[in-house]
């Protein structure tokens, strides 16, 4: 579907949403929602600064249906008890410079850590595997009556969305969170309209999306988040994941975003990825490729890409439309500028480990380690691409206490 070759070629999504370039910045997960899980001032602060660093288009972390689903313990929730001035500020701040700022809404399902839910809910009650099952509570099915109160909690976050000024929404059906877990055959092994085939394990996604789509109209960009496949045996594979993109296409999606893994298999931080994979930068690139055979929607590659020259090269190519970047605009927020300005630029990720394994998956230090850079960010001060991984081991153990010794996530 590309036109142009390069990240600073404008893009217009659907004739909804006008992207000044082909930068999108990908989900991450920030932890900087307060005590009741509202936004804060360093959230607020935090994409300001992405809207000025020069992104075109910014995709908020997660942001969690109800008090009762959290992901993990600072998640930004909307619901009816929600302070939607704070939303209306985060919205002002985020679309500043011309910038689009979309809102993540999604349900963890099981991937809550034993901490936060006694009763974790699922399609099945299928526990998580891969060693994660000391961490995670074995999930409850959901009754029907649950799943259809969920999808209208994601039609009506969508529409307080729109209201606070958020320039779209994108449903969170990637990297083993509840949607994707109807979609997958390991997990959802239900015998009645939610499960069993490919068309009832996709309904869930399509019912949400015709929800969110009747209370937003149509003229609000709806986007989603799909994985390739969830690399597991058994699991939702690259042939599922072309039919759910057909799916979605023939509804109405405005863009999809392209990622895989889930807890048991993070492929989504390129972990088990093949050499010929890391040269290319981008993870997903080679399914890109291949669905980009029958797209008639925007695609977007999230997950390895580090220099402006792969990043043109895969959209010159045709497999991405927009470039998914993350934990690069942890590093650096004004990025987006850099990556437009030269077509030379690049930026390297350090290897992050303490040198005890143990301690390092103890505090996901992969992710926790960003999670402070992107605090201060927050607090406007610039990243620390040096910040030493025991001053970040030692500040989760202060911000988390006991909690530290959780699995909070992969």
């Amino acid at each position: 579907m590309s036109l142009t070759s390069t990240v600073e070629s404008e893009i217009n999504i659907a004739e909804k949403a006008v992207i000044k370039n082909r930068l999108f910045k990908s989900a991450m997960s920030e932890q900087l929602a307060d005590k009741h899980n509202a936004p804060t001032e360093e959230l607020i602060k935090l994409y300001e600064a992405w809207a000025k660093g020069g992104t075109g288009l910014l995709v908020t972390g997660n942001v969690m249906l109800g008090r009762d689903a959290l992901g993990e313990p600072r998640n930004v929730v909307l619901d009816q008890s929600s302070d939607l001035s704070l939303f209306k500020r985060w919205a002002v701040a985020g679309t500043q410079n011309n910038t689009h700022l979309w809102m993540q809404l999604n349900h963890p399902g099981k991937q809550v850590p034993s901490f936060l839910s006694k009763e974790p809910v699922a399609p099945s009650a299928v526990p998580l595997g891969n060693g994660l099952e000391s961490g995670f509570k074995c999930p409850r099915a959901l009754t029907e009556a649950e799943i259809l109160n969920i999808i209208s909690q994601f039609a009506w976050a969508s529409g307080k969305a729109k209201e606070c000024g958020f320039t779209g929404v994108q449903i969170h059906s990637a990297h083993g969170y509840l949607v994707n877990q109807f979609l997958s055959p390991h997990h959802n092994r239900r015998d009645d309209q939610w499960g069993g085939s490919l068309e009832n394990r996709m309904r869930f996604l399509l019912e949400i999306y015709r929800a969110i789509r009747a209370t937003v109209g149509d003229d609000f960009a709806v986007a989603v988040k799909l994985n390739s496949a969830d690399f597991q045996k058994g699991g939702f594979d690259e042939g599922d994941s072309i039919e759910v993109i057909k799916a979605l296409q023939s509804e109405g999606i405005d863009l999809i975003e392209i990622s895989g893994g889930n807890y048991e298999n993070p492929s989504m931080v390129g972990e088990g990825a093949s050499e010929s994979t890391l040269k290319r930068e981008a993870y997903f690139l080679d399914y890109a490729e291949k669905a980009q055979q029958l797209m008639s929607v925007p695609l977007v590659v999230t997950g390895g890409f580090r220099s402006a020259a792969a990043m043109n090269s895969a959209i010159a190519s045709g497999a991405a439309d927009m470039i998914g970047i993350a934990r690069p605009l942890a590093l650096d927020p004004d990025l987006g500028n850099k990556l437009t300005a030269s077509d030379k630029h690049a930026i390297k990720l350090p290897t992050l480990s303490t040198g005890i394994k143990a301690l390092d998956a103890m505090v996901m230090l992969d992710i926790t380690w960003y999670e402070h850079q992107l605090e201060r960010i927050g607090k406007g001060k610039s990243p620390k691409p040096n910040l030493s991984e025991w001053i970040s081991v030692l500040k989760t153990f202060g911000s988390l206490g006991s909690l530290a010794f959780q699995k909070r996530r992969v």
